[in-house]
């Protein structure tokens, strides 16, 4: 479809005579910025996020690199007080769904508010808060843990902070897949809309884990890149030196309607969520299937849900952490899935850039294959000097024009979990 054709409409949807869901805002906090317009700056210049680890002591860690959020201010979004006895992935949330809120000119009235649900995941939950109260606990005795402890250091503490933000009466649930988190909450969300339980939902995912324990922990898996060095090149998916991927915190939201709700509130809509695919490798619990047939089908189910096949797919927004076996098992789930046509589409990987922000990166991936969508322009996958696969287009280096009106995006946790978003170019149905 990169021959500048007109863009596909609901006489090519196989949802035909059910819900269409559409994304009218969009929030992000990333290590590239603070919002999702300084993000999706920085991901056109192919600037890294990444760098060394200031917010903790890393002398004695073998990983001291990481995507941190600089210069974040949670009281531009909440109270003091409130602001105070949240974790920092928390305030994260609140900050991005926030700001999909204003951007989708969404006004929550009393008769709405029951209409509103909640999807926001989390694949670590509030680490930092839990960290905190254990070495209180152990320094200090069990009268320095706070009394806001148990209330707020639950996973689904962001889902809950930012219900009651809004006054959201309708469903409110957390999901966690690991990395895949950001995709399903979407993916969950969308079809909450489809069946009838909500009109909107405020979906997306989030993760601060940059804790000595959790960045320990991760590089002992010897799934993080051990670049210390050289952190701006340290992720390097897809290309033949990568070493491991390289863990940041982020948060990402969206706004997601049913066509006729935005449409009849006026709203901007910046694209349609048309298809989700879920499956579950049930091979290991942190390596792929080494074929990638679970993520295959995932991707197909995800396609046809939207009522669209392989040869209609512009641009993949790949999962591409930079691991060895995640990459290698990615580029079979590519040409498995696109067969000749895999060469001739675009491949990227923004983690290059944002690094790997856990349960958001699927958020930030689905709202950046949005973005490519509406203005033609595709994000590079820096670092990647060697590819695997040399005959595949991972937009190395630079970022590059192309028309796009049909997106994939690929997320794969650990545990097996699979999530693939199929997004497109919206305009009415006919």
């Amino acid at each position: 479809m990169s021959s500048g054709t007109p863009p596909r409409g609901g006489e090519r949807d196989g949802s035909r005579g059910r819900t269409r869901v559409v994304v009218t805002g969009r929030g992000v906090v990333s290590p590239l910025g603070g919002s999702w317009s300084e993000t999706w700056a920085a991901l056109l210049e192919g600037r890294s996020g990444i760098g060394p680890l200031t917010g903790m002591e890393t002398d004695d860690l073998p990983v001291r690199i990481g995507g941190e959020i600089k210069d974040f201010d949670p009281e531009a979004y909440l109270p003091r007080k409130t602001a105070r006895r949240l974790d920092r992935s928390v305030q994260l949330a609140i900050a991005a769904a926030d700001q999909a809120v204003r951007d989708s000119g969404l006004e929550v009235t009393p008769e709405s508010a029951t209409r509103t649900a909640v999807v926001l995941g989390s694949a670590s939950g509030p680490t930092r808060t839990a960290t905190a109260a254990h070495e209180a606990m152990v320094t200090r005795g069990p009268r320095a843990v706070s009394p806001f402890f148990f209330a707020v250091s639950g996973v689904d503490s962001a889902a809950g902070e930012v219900s009651l933000r809004f006054g959201l009466q309708g469903p409110s649930t957390c999901m966690t897949t690991a990395c895949a988190t950001g995709s399903t909450c979407l993916g969950e969300a969308m079809r909450m809309i489809r069946f009838g339980l909500a009109d909107v939902v405020i979906a997306g995912g989030v993760d601060d884990s940059l804790t000595r324990i959790d960045v320990n922990g991760a590089a002992m898996t010897q799934a993080l890149s051990r670049r210390n060095d050289d952190p701006q090149r340290a992720c390097r998916p897809f290309d033949t030196a990568r070493d491991g991927f390289v863990m940041s915190a982020g948060a990402g939201v969206v706004v997601l309607e049913s066509e006729e709700h935005a449409l009849r509130r006026g709203a901007t809509i910046h694209g349609e969520l048309a298809g989700y695919g879920a499956t579950t490798d049930a091979f290991h619990v942190t390596a792929p299937h080494p074929e990638g047939m679970p993520a295959q089908r995932a991707a197909l189910q995800a396609l046809a849900e939207a009522g669209l096949t392989p040869e209609d797919v512009d641009y993949v927004n790949a999962h591409g952490t930079g691991t060895p076996k995640n990459d290698s098992t990615e580029i079979k789930v590519i040409r498995g899935v696109f067969g000749d046509r895999a060469t001739e589409i675009p491949i990227s990987s923004i983690k290059s850039m944002t690094g790997h922000m856990l349960g958001a990166s699927g958020a930030v991936e689905a709202i950046t294959a949005l973005e490519v969508i509406k203005t033609g322009e595709v994000p590079p996958t820096i670092n990647c000097d060697d590819p695997e696969d040399p005959e595949l287009d991972f937009v190395p280096h630079k970022a590059r024009t192309h028309h796009v009106d049909v997106a994939v995006s690929n997320s794969f946790g650990f545990g097996g979990h699979n999530a693939v978003l199929v997004l497109r170019r919206w305009q009415p149905a006919d």
